[in-house]
């Protein structure tokens, strides 16, 4: 049976290609979980307008992400913290708390795209990366500071 992917898989392709699968494979698995769809004339103009507007969309939050990368490298972070002995944190800085000193600056940003080396557990300055889409990588500094 000839099928139509509608979205990347890693075994079979990636949106757009034409494959020839066994029917029971297309029928019971990929067209009910929507990762494909039957090659037809009808289809294939469905995927064209699918496509497009994917491109759209990816073009989109693309230049979304450079303005906000844009934003990230003019803006600083200070984060105050509770010290112990030997200048080391009680606990260390999360990107929660990155996240949040963000928005009290007026740039919100998702804590899971804030790419964290290993936890910040000392004093000192910090460049961070933001990981905005998969082609634009912000970078914010945060200075952690002695409460």
């Amino acid at each position: 049976m000839k099928i139509i992917l509608r979205q990347n898989h890693e075994k079979l392709g990636n949106i757009g290609d034409i494959l020839e699968v066994k029917t029971g494979y297309a029928r019971n698995y990929l067209i009910p979980r929507k990762i494909a769809f039957e090659a037809n004339a009808s289809n294939l103009r469905a995927l064209e307008e699918e496509k497009k507007q994917h491109s759209d969309k990816q073009t989109r939050e693309f230049h979304h992400a450079k303005r906000i990368e844009t934003q990230l490298d003019k803006v600083s972070v200070t984060l105050k913290v509770k010290v112990g002995e030997d200048e080391k944190l009680f606990g260390s800085v999360t990107s929660q708390m990155i996240a949040e000193a963000l928005v009290e600056k007026g740039i919100t940003v998702d804590k899971r795209i804030i790419e964290l080396e290993e936890p910040i557990k000392a004093l000192g300055i910090y460049t961070i990366n933001v990981k905005l889409h998969t082609k634009v990588t912000g970078k914010v500094k945060v200075w952690v500071v002695r409460e």
